[in-house]
């Protein structure tokens, strides 16, 4: 019996990402800003009148795969060049081909990926030639040109500022590759619009990272005679991070640290201080009880009392000076302080809420505003426009949105009433208020 595969003999080790790539502008996707009708850089690739630039953008956003579209349809010699395996010696050559070129009236377009990559002196090898037009450079870049890129050949190129594909976009190439008889189109694959949803939040913006997932699930999807079927527990282990384990071979010493942490949390000194003594008599690492200690500090006790990290700090402090046994009464110094502080764990809300925001929704780029612009093009660009300086208002705020669109209006600290918390909590509340009046 034949063993079932599901691509023949010379496309088995290609990766997806790069049998769909696409070959017409037609079949681009995303970068709307750029590429939809009537923009400028559809326009000069359509009319073939493209000059020296830069695209900019986050990985697997479509740099590589628009010097093909350009390739595909320029009337001018095109040469794909790696910054990675060049040098100045294959550099000169390429010039020389070109400048050849050029004077039997040939344009020659230079495509360079990961130019940032060429040192000083290989940028300005090709300077000399972009300014007497015997290349045309196209360079693609993840790192920001102000800094990567020499000034002298930055100033002579046009900047399009690649933007990482929507969610929307990234169902759309999954659903492409699911019907391409490039991707899976030539095999009956069963995947749900939830797991395609999956995908494209876990790409997080990039396209090659959405299809090399959809071809692991589908590989490691379950075979049958009719279909490949991608499951949950398939598509759980390709899209989860990998995250640290703790040894769990000392199951007393995780016990004892609970009691500790727990008898604290419910302010009670005595038991605090009991389980305490039972670590330090079992022999275990002062420093290593300072630093739950710390921990705790922020977790458990938070904006009530903030000198209670304070305590925490000083105790770790004291106990890396002294060690045991002179330490332990540093320990029980701030245990009980700890014991006794009031509570609030405001602020370990805080930031489960955040992290759990960050990794199930797309990281969306800074709004301009929030941006400095300590460069020409970032300014041209448009950083920093819009930004409000609450020191220049009489109240110290502004109406300024610091959050991403998406998440605008969402509350992450909210304080409660123990100790100086209380005077926060009225402060927030103050500033809050001011902020809607405002807006009113």
């Amino acid at each position: 019996m034949e063993q079932m595969t599901l691509f023949d003999d010379r496309e088995r080790n290609v990766p997806l990402a790069s049998r769909l790539r696409p070959h017409r502008l037609e079949d681009f996707v995303g970068q709307e800003h750029l590429l939809g009708k009537g923009k400028v850089l559809r326009l000069l690739i359509e009319k073939d009148q493209i000059s020296s630039m830069i695209f900019w953008g986050p990985p697997g956003v479509g740099k590589t795969t628009l010097a093909s579209i350009i390739a595909g349809r320029t009337r001018a010699d095109f040469i794909n060049f790696s910054a990675v395996t060049s040098g100045i010696k294959e550099i000169k050559e390429v010039m020389n081909q070109a400048e050849n070129s050029r004077r039997m009236g040939i344009r020659t377009v230079l495509f360079v990926d990961e130019i940032h990559r060429f040192n000083k002196a290989q940028q300005d090898a090709f300077l000399p030639f972009v300014e007497k037009g015997s290349i045309i450079l196209i360079g693609a870049t993840t790192e920001n040109p102000s800094f990567e890129i020499n000034a002298a050949l930055l100033s002579r190129c046009k900047v399009f500022v690649l933007k990482s594909l929507e969610e929307k976009d990234l169902v759309k190439l999954l659903r492409h590759a699911l019907v391409s008889s490039s991707g899976f189109g030539n095999q009956t694959i069963r995947i749900t619009e939830r797991q395609l949803q999956a995908i494209a939040v876990f790409a997080n913006g990039d396209a090659r990272t959405a299809l090399n997932t959809l071809e692991m699930a589908v590989l490691n999807g379950e075979v049958s005679a009719e279909a490949i079927t991608v499951t949950d527990e398939g598509m759980e282990q390709c899209i989860s991070k990998k995250s640290l384990l703790y040894d769990k071979t000392g199951e007393e010493h995780y016990n004892l640290i609970s009691a500790l942490h727990k008898s604290m949390r419910n302010s009670d000194p005595d038991a605090a201080i009991y389980w305490l003594f039972r670590m330090l008599e079992g022999g275990e690492n002062p420093l290593y009880i300072a630093r739950r200690l710390i921990r705790f500090a922020s977790e458990d006790v938070g904006m009530a009392d903030s000198n209670a990290l304070q305590v925490a700090v000083a105790a770790y402090q004291a106990c890396h000076f002294l060690g045991m046994p002179e330490c332990d009464v540093h320990l029980t110094h701030a245990v009980t302080y700890l014991a006794m502080a009031p509570k609030s764990n405001a602020l370990y809300q805080a930031c489960e809420q955040c992290k759990k925001d960050v990794k199930e929704k797309r990281a969306e780029p800074v709004p301009l505003w929030l941006r400095n612009a300590p460069t020409k093009l970032m300014k041209e660009l448009d950083y920093g426009v819009g930004y409000q300086y609450a020191h220049d208002t009489e109240e110290k705020l502004t109406r300024m949105e610091c959050l991403p669109e998406s998440l605008k209006g969402r509350e992450y600290y909210k304080p409660g009433v123990q100790g100086a918390e209380k005077q926060v909590k009225e402060r927030l509340e103050t500033v809050k208020k001011w902020k809607h009046l405002s807006e009113g």
